[in-house]
């Protein structure tokens, strides 16, 4: 696996770290959610085991004493899943309040993480990070595609395809992406151009904080970035490229049966994460 420069491995380590607090984020809602929906069906069940064992003269025969007794554990349900949102939210906030005065520390900008360069970010990401730029790019949403050129320095121009990918982590392509990305982010910089401020939102959509890249989350990376290939070639050469192979140049050919190839490989991985080869 890539690694990227260690230099500042302070820094590093405080920008991962940052990253996986923004992943626990997403999951909140999630959490909440789940939370909120058992305890509204074991309350509600409650309720009716009541009326079983109990008899339904404490809830009234009234149309509205029926209604309060149904609101119960819908209430129920919304203060316990929207506690557990709040209190995770006040939890996040803390930690990045904390992250991002450790990072200033070491001159790093919490709201701009490849303001000094590409160096916290693997080749895995950064594949992700251009192929969703090219995505965008490509269905018209120029405004979400600028934030990813004035971010990461991406162009339009890049020697970088997808659908299927002309690159893969590690390889000289990606260097000498990686080279041109550096240089054009160093040359807004010497300008006294910032790149736009990041947060959560634009984290939830297109993780764009960097991750360190433990084999969970590097299946995870590759597995979207072939997913958003395999759609484009798709798209381009019908569902079934193979019938097209024929007339296709050798290099297309290889590519578009390497990438549909890895994207069904990982796909069992992720489905039997605990099963060999």
């Amino acid at each position: 696996m890539q690694t990227p420069d260690t230099s500042g491995e302070d820094a590093v380590a405080l920008w991962y770290e940052l990253g996986y607090r923004y992943s626990k984020a997403e999951g909140s809602g999630n959490r909440s959610a789940m939370l909120g929906f058992t305890v509204t069906c074991v309350i509600g069940a409650l309720v009716l085991l009541s009326g079983f064992f109990f008899g339904t003269e404490w809830a009234g025969t009234t149309l509205g004493a029926a209604l309060g007794a149904a609101a119960i554990p819908v209430a129920a349900g919304l203060l316990s899943g929207g506690g557990l949102f709040l209190w995770e939210r006040a939890k996040a906030l803390r930690q990045f309040s904390i992250l991002r005065e450790a990072l200033a520390r070491t001159g790093a900008d919490m709201r701009r993480p490849a303001r000094d360069g590409l160096y916290v970010y693997y080749d895995a990401q950064l594949i992700l990070l251009r192929s969703e730029y090219e995505f965008l790019r490509l269905g018209g949403s120029e405004k979400t595609a600028r934030l990813f050129e004035e971010s990461f320095g991406f162009t339009p121009e890049d020697r970088f395809e997808t659908g299927p990918l002309n690159v893969s982590p590690d390889g000289e392509g990606m260097r000498t992406l990686r080279e041109r990305w550096e240089r054009r982010i160093s040359n807004r910089r010497d300008l006294g151009l910032l790149p736009p401020e990041l947060g959560l939102r634009e984290d939830l959509a297109y993780r764009v904080f960097p991750r360190e890249m433990a084999v969970p989350v590097e299946l995870a990376t590759r597995a979207a970035y072939l997913e958003i290939s395999c759609n484009l070639l798709h798209k381009r050469y019908g569902w079934d490229p193979h019938r097209r192979a024929s007339s296709m140049p050798e290099e297309l050919r290889r590519r578009i049966e390497r990438d549909l190839g890895e994207r069904a490989a990982l796909t069992r991985k992720v489905r039997r994460p605990g099963a060999g080869p």
